[in-house]
């Protein structure tokens, strides 16, 4: 397992969030809500301990590398880690890649909340006024309708024939069908 050094580098606040650099004392509780069935619903599998850890140590040299990535969230004065949210370039063969996607994954507790969506308005605004990014994109399965309804009070646009059929997963799965939603600088408002 990767250790995490005390990193310096971007950190986003929001009136109740704190989006920062992993810790080292991070990974446990990432590991259990990898594990959580409930979470990892729209994903293939849940993760074990060892591919948690080393999804860590991709977001962070995904930090080192880009500049950006999926920041470690914790609520101000509370909760001191309840998941990611963030910035991933992705370049899988789609109609729309190579694109910066904006993402997120929480906690079971800390869902219903709005801290996906305040939280991800943080991170496409630093996309568009730091980055200077001019689209930054958002998918999930189409059985998802959490994470769309997220995307879509986020004001990001859907057109259908945006859609598309994620070919890392298997033709005829249920997770395949994927929805495609996408923000631009142009339009943007925070």
């Amino acid at each position: 397992m990767g250790e995490i050094a005390a990193r310096s580098g971007p950190e986003l606040r929001t009136s109740r969030l704190l989006l920062r650099r992993w810790r080292p004392e991070d990974r446990e509780p990432f590991a259990a809500m990898n594990a959580d069935p409930v979470v990892m619903e729209h994903f293939l599998e849940a993760l074990t301990r060892p591919q948690s850890d080393a999804m860590v140590d991709r977001i962070e040299s995904h930090f080192s590398v880009l500049g950006y990535g999926h920041w470690a969230v914790e609520v101000l004065g509370g909760a001191p880690f309840i998941g990611f949210v963030g910035l991933e370039l992705a370049t899988f063969p789609a109609h729309f890649t190579p694109a910066v996607e904006v993402g997120w994954r929480l906690e079971r507790a800390a869902w219903h909340q709005g801290y996906a969506l305040e939280a991800a308005r943080a991170a496409l605004d630093y996309g568009f006024e730091v980055l200077g990014l001019e689209e930054v994109v958002s998918f999930t399965a189409r059985v998802n309708t959490r994470s769309e309804r997220v995307m879509s009070r986020l004001a990001m646009t859907h057109d259908p024939a945006d859609d598309f059929d994620y070919d890392r997963l298997p033709v005829g799965h249920v997770l395949r069908p994927h929805v495609l939603y996408r923000a631009r600088r142009a339009t943007w408002s925070p």
